[in-house]
């Protein structure tokens, strides 16, 4: 992006691997994730390039790790960022300067106060915030795209402990300037152990009802299981994230059209 002294809507996507990005494609599910619209996103890349903006591209966030903080290798393949920005510019007109601050395999007990997880994504959201101030960008909002909570799962934690924790990483968050948490459900488990994710997606429908800046904006992981979608135990292939990223960025920016 090179206009200056334009609005933008600051994006923190964060979570686990189902928000990295795990896509691939297959004979069955040929579908890619979709190229981002002119003007629609753009990645911050804070920590491997801090000096630019780069029009956001698929797999999203991929040399975005920091040692000490948020790493995941190189397993990022394609997310649901990009079909989520397309849609959610569609609506709102407006670009969106995405930052990836995502993890796999991570717990909400590492997302908690003073874990590195967490002061990596505030730092990320501040160095963001002070990029686009001093080049001239105007920040018409700040919020968050969320999705993890499988790796509670498979631990089996309660509903109410989740939401607790989710309370403290949430206001962490809040403090530094973001104003909404939009939240995608977690799916289902497919593998044979006993696990199911049951509770954790009980306790993220009731998220909204608790805070009423956190908004719902995709429950559809539920119905890929079902489907054939999920390449694995955990993760889904590319047309998943592309069904999920899309009416996740359409609802998000419904909500922000309306309030």
């Amino acid at each position: 992006m090179t206009k200056k002294s334009c609005a933008v809507d600051l994006f923190l996507f964060m979570g686990q691997s189902n928000m990295a990005g795990r896509g691939i494609v297959s004979d069955i599910w040929p579908e890619e994730a979709p190229k981002v619209l002119e003007a629609a996103g753009y990645e911050y890349r804070v920590v491997s390039d801090p000096g630019r903006l780069y029009p956001l591209e698929e797999p999203f966030g991929c040399l975005e790790n920091r040692e000490g903080g948020i790493h995941d290798g190189r397993m990022k393949t394609g997310s649901m960022v990009s079909a989520f920005i397309n849609a959610y510019f569609e609506k709102t007109k407006t670009s969106v300067v995405g930052v990836s601050a995502s993890k796999g395999g991570s717990s909400i007990l590492e997302w908690q106060p003073g874990t590195a997880y967490l002061n990596d994504a505030r730092r990320r959201l501040e160095d963001a915030k002070e990029f686009l101030g001093s080049h001239g960008y105007e920040i018409r909002h700040i919020f968050m795209l969320w999705c993890q909570g499988e790796t509670d799962g498979d631990h089996k934690m309660m509903a109410r402990d989740y939401q607790m924790y989710f309370s403290r990483m949430w206001d962490v968050m809040k403090e530094g300037g973001v104003e909404r948490c939009f939240l995608v459900r977690i799916g289902n488990y497919n593998g044979d152990q006993d696990i199911s994710y049951e509770e954790i997606m009980e306790a993220q429908n009731q998220l909204p009802k608790v805070f009423q800046d956190v908004i719902m904006v995709s429950e559809c992981l539920a119905g890929m299981k079902e489907r054939g979608l999920m390449k694995d135990f955990f993760h889904y292939y590319q047309k998943a994230y592309n069904e999920a990223g899309k009416e996740a960025g359409e609802n998000a920016a419904e909500y922000v059209l309306e309030s």
